[in-house]
């Protein structure tokens, strides 16, 4: 008997160390979503904000790369006429190259975000917190760096369908075809380095400014998670002052991507930027068409951010109460 009590008590402490090992149950239920989910999420998110706004983001481009004078009684006839002549689905031209542009792009740039979001914590010791100013911009800013330069191709081909015939270009493939064999593979890559230079400071500001409107709303209600119509709030604040911030570089991109259908010969960021302030002056050149993108942006970012919220913490929860099985 005494032996038996002697052996218990020498288990004991092996027991007892087993159990202070396991892990809070806080932390037991924690769980990050994985990256094909969250690619999903972004897809859904970038089509269904870019569908949303299609029509008014094919007028944008349409005056963009034409010298013509903006204006929104102009920018309201050109849809009138475009629906007049071609029909609704017309003012929809460019939307299937768009889809095809979106959808990865907004997949890479919202599952990377999340990374970049992880490795920044990590390093600046912030794991699972919100991060600090800086680096809360440079996630956003890496995240739409590596979406544009891995979908540029497709933002090519979409401006071109925008603002030629239809009988121009047939289909998608039609205009890769075509864009190659006729200007040169280099060609769809034209506008990039300007891409670029403007996603860093729009996509930084954007997820910046999104990121902390979501982290002043959790100090003051003291709630996780805003409702639906507050993330549509903070998208639009946040689509308003990041494309503000870079219009200048997409009309500078966009003019490059269509020199080969529209006759001109911009060639460089400098040539093009002189050549638009020397015709078209500076605020109605390089901000033309910026009063349709302060209504389409912030609708087409607030839909994005918070469809893609939405549907990332639906499907946290599903894998939470275990619905996926891993």
């Amino acid at each position: 008997m005494a032996h038996r009590v002697h052996d218990h008590q020498r288990r004991l402490p092996v027991a007892q160390a087993t159990v202070l090992a396991l892990p809070p149950s806080s932390q037991a239920k924690d769980y990050t979503l994985p990256a094909l989910d969250s690619l999903l999420c972004g897809a859904f998110a970038g089509a269904v904000a870019k569908t949303v706004i299609a029509p008014l983001d094919r007028t944008k481009i349409i005056f963009q790369v034409s010298a013509n004078r903006f204006s929104a009684k102009e920018a309201f006839r050109l849809i009138y006429c475009s629906y007049m002549k071609d029909g609704l689905l017309s003012l929809w031209r460019g939307n299937s190259a768009t889809m095809v542009r979106v959808m990865p792009y907004a997949a890479i740039q919202f599952c990377s975000h999340d990374q970049y979001k992880k490795v920044l914590g990590g390093y600046y010791g912030y794991q699972g917190k919100a991060l600090p100013p800086f680096p809360r911009f440079l996630a956003g800013s890496l995240a739409g760096t590596t979406a544009a330069m891995l979908t540029y191709p497709l933002d090519m081909v979409r401006a071109r369908m925008a603002v030629t015939a239809k009988e121009m270009y047939s289909n998608i493939m039609h205009v890769f075809k075509r864009i190659s064999r006729e200007e040169g593979v280099r060609t769809l890559y034209r506008g990039f380095t300007p891409t670029i230079l403007g996603v860093i400071p729009y996509a930084g500001i954007t997820f910046f400014t999104y990121e902390t409107l979501k982290k002043l709303h959790t100090e003051r209600t003291k709630r996780t998670q805003p409702y639906p119509y507050e993330r549509l709030a903070f998208g639009a604040c946040a689509g308003l002052i990041g494309q503000s911030a870079s219009y200048p570089l997409d009309v500078v991109r966009r003019r490059m991507q269509t020199a080969g259908v529209t006759g001109s010969t911009y060639g460089t960021i400098l040539g093009t930027l002189r050549e638009i302030v020397t015709r078209e002056g500076v605020i109605r050149g390089l901000y033309k068409g910026l009063s349709m993108n302060w209504i389409k942006g912030p609708i087409a970012v607030g839909v994005s951010f918070s469809t893609f919220d939405i549907t990332h913490d639906f499907l946290l929860r599903l894998h939470r109460t275990g619905y996926f099985t891993h």
